[in-house]
């Protein structure tokens, strides 16, 4: 099951240089079953009720993206993770890229 983020009435900005998504030896990550590649995006979301800075995992091309440009993302997943008694959420969307110049992203309308 995929718990997907509404993005209704949220803004994505990039808020620093995209990077490779790596393992615990600094090896870049793959994707299982295609072998792209993966990349980490940092990005600011904003909303009525304030902001928060999370990463976002894509696959496949890195995202053409550069720090303080609004971006739209594709299908935002949210996924719970546990370990060693630590916890927390990791993000993952099919696509990031470029809002269209002259607007925000479409889901901030």
């Amino acid at each position: 099951m995929k718990l997907l983020v509404d993005m209704t009435g949220k803004q994505f900005t990039v808020a620093k240089d995209v990077e490779p998504k790596t393992d615990q030896h600094g090896n870049q990550r793959s994707e299982k079953g295609t072998g792209r590649l993966m990349w980490s995006t940092q990005v600011i979301v904003l909303d009525k009720s304030g902001g928060d800075v999370i990463a976002i995992t894509t696959a496949g091309e890195k995202p053409n993206v550069k720090v303080g440009q609004v971006v739209v993302l594709s299908e935002l997943e949210a996924i719970p993770w546990a370990t060693n008694g630590r916890n927390g959420v990791a993000y993952r969307s099919t696509s990031l890229h470029a809002a269209p110049a002259g607007g925000s992203s479409p889901a901030a309308k």
